[in-house]
């Protein structure tokens, strides 16, 4: 009989021991999703930390959206009704400033106005006399034009006042009542300026003297107007402003010699 053999020694022993079993695997379906289940006990546990496959479960895919959070849900604003009004104003605003824009420029473009005209056709000096080298007296008489060249508007002068200057000193002036004039309507007016005990500078009237002796006279008419142009119920009020510079005769039968006018704005 064959004898058996020793076993082996203790250190061969520990190295020959079983290996452990493999774990078993379960098999997942695609539309499962790993959730362990310390995931709400370790809230506080390192994110590097891995948890062995035996703490997990399986959870639907479906249910995963419970597990998300919630996102806030904004509701719109209402706007202010101040805001509402203010724009609603400017809106209104808006439309009758181009409505009254392009009835302007429609009117301007049917009626095309035109400012009257100022002219002085006659006039007649009757006296210059000095009481002193620097004070003299005088009396001047011209016709005033006043036309309306417009076909459709009429005019109301609310306001006449000229004027009288000799060598840029003023020796006159005086004052109209308002009239009105119709279209292509013409208003002569008889002015008298007379001049008393006013003041010139010794050489404005040593000048007044030489022109008096060489038969001709220079005065210079400023006349200032305050109008209104009338088209029915719409009127607008403007200041026109007319200018004639006058050469007359010594006196006391002075003539008009010659004469420029001009009437501007």
């Amino acid at each position: 009989m064959q004898a058996l053999p020793s076993p082996p020694p203790p250190s061969l022993q520990h190295q020959l021991q079983p290996l452990p079993e493999k774990e078993t695997t379960t098999a997942i379906s695609l539309n499962q999703i790993i959730v362990s289940k310390q995931a709400g006990r370790h809230q506080q546990s390192s994110p590097r930390e891995v948890l062995p496959y035996s703490e997990t479960k399986l959870v639907p895919f479906a249910q995963t959206r419970l597990l998300a959070p919630k996102q806030p849900i904004l509701q719109p604003r209402r706007t202010n009704p101040l805001i509402w009004f203010g724009a609603i104003l400017c809106l209104i605003f808006s439309l009758l400033l181009i409505f009254f824009g392009i009835a302007t420029l429609i009117l301007y473009l049917v009626v095309k106005p035109k400012h009257p005209v100022f002219d002085v056709p006659n006039a007649s000096l009757n006296g210059i006399y000095f009481d002193s080298p620097e004070f003299f007296n005088g009396d001047l008489t011209f016709l005033a034009n006043f036309s309306n060249p417009n076909h459709k508007l009429d005019v109301r002068f609310e306001h006449v006042d000229i004027e009288v200057y000799f060598s840029n000193r003023l020796i006159g002036t005086q004052a109209l009542q308002p009239f009105t004039q119709r279209p292509r309507e013409i208003r002569l007016q008889a002015v008298r300026v007379i001049s008393s005990l006013v003041y010139l500078p010794q050489n404005s009237a040593v000048e007044l003297q030489k022109q008096v002796l060489s038969n001709k006279v220079n005065y210079n008419i400023r006349a200032t107007f305050k109008l209104k142009a009338i088209l029915g119920l719409f009127h607008y009020n403007y200041w026109l402003h007319g200018r004639c510079e006058m050469a007359i005769s010594g006196p006391p039968t002075g003539v008009l010699v010659a004469r420029s006018c001009n009437t501007n704005r």
